[in-house]
């Protein structure tokens, strides 16, 4: 979060310039991992479930001797459904580490009463210095406010209403580039849930259609091969749902901690504002 308090320091027209090759940077980075979850799922699917030894019969790769094996055989799907539990992790552990570092290093509500205590004693030197100290989304945006809260106590060509809006203003602008941080990248959560079970559904067809279409081709029914089928089929399904499931799990964890870094940026506009107008009325 260092690159982006630092962001906050500089003039809005900055920004608006600096933004477009970063947002390029984050687009390419994000279709990267993407390509390489996807080839890694191949390559586990070839290599690792494919592997003779998980088969009685070898190359063939007809007849499956454990569960790797039956995971093979679930089909074409086995391997999309794969790179999408792999780019499900590489964005879980990405949006891990960025959103716990905005959380900072203090509590939100400790964070604001160290704030306050020095606003009160007109020291704003050492509320900036907590600022610093507690280094997450909610102190970044504090001292943004802050800096321009110290301007407005030595200006003398604004009343205090207009100081107040200035200080409102300051902290929106940092607002504005705070939250777009935490929330880049839930996208593919959101998309990982709502899909990864349609995918797997998808694959259950798939092998329920071959399975089927073996035992009419077979002319007799055969217990045992379409159970062997059904069984392959719906390994497209658990893989599906399990995916799903831990999308959704850390969607609602991530935007659950999100909204309570919300609620601390909030808190702290109100209080720089409150204060402003209390102290220099």
């Amino acid at each position: 979060m260092a690159e982006v308090k630092t962001a906050a320091a500089k003039p809005s027209g900055a920004q608006g310039n600096a933004g477009k090759p970063k947002n390029s940077s984050n687009f390419m980075t994000n279709l990267l991992v993407v390509i390489a979850c996807v080839v890694a799922g191949f390559l586990i699917w070839k290599f690792v479930l494919g592997n003779p030894t998980n088969f009685h019969d070898g190359e063939t790769r007809e007849k499956a001797s454990n569960g790797l094996g039956t995971m093979y055989q679930g089909g074409f799907v086995v391997p999309i459904l794969m790179a999408t539990l792999l780019t499900l992790v590489c964005f879980i552990v990405e949006r891990a580490l960025t959103i716990f570092k905005a959380k900072g290093k203090m509590d939100g509500g400790e964070f604001v009463r160290k704030v306050q205590y020095h606003l009160a004693n007109k020291n704003v030197d050492a509320a900036i210095a907590e600022c610093d100290k507690q280094s997450g989304s909610v102190g970044n945006v504090m001292r943004a406010g802050l800096v321009k809260y110290r301007d407005m106590t030595q200006n003398n060509e604004l009343d205090t209403e207009q100081k107040v809006l200035s200080i409102q203003t300051e902290i929106e602008e940092a607002t504005a580039l705070e939250l777009p941080m935490l929330e880049k990248n839930l996208v593919f959560l959101s998309t990982i849930a709502s899909c990864a079970t349609l995918l797997g559904l998808f694959g259950t067809v798939m092998g329920m259609i071959r399975s089927f279409s073996a035992m009419a081709q077979a002319g007799a029914p055969d217990a045992t091969a379409l159970a062997s089928g059904i069984s392959e089929a719906l390994i497209n399904t658990a893989l599906g749902i399990s995916t799903s499931f831990f999308a959704i799990v850390f969607y609602n964890f991530f935007t659950t901690i999100i909204d309570g870094i919300t609620y601390g940026i909030d808190e702290s506009g109100f209080t720089l504002t409150q204060s402003f107008a209390a102290n220099y009325k």
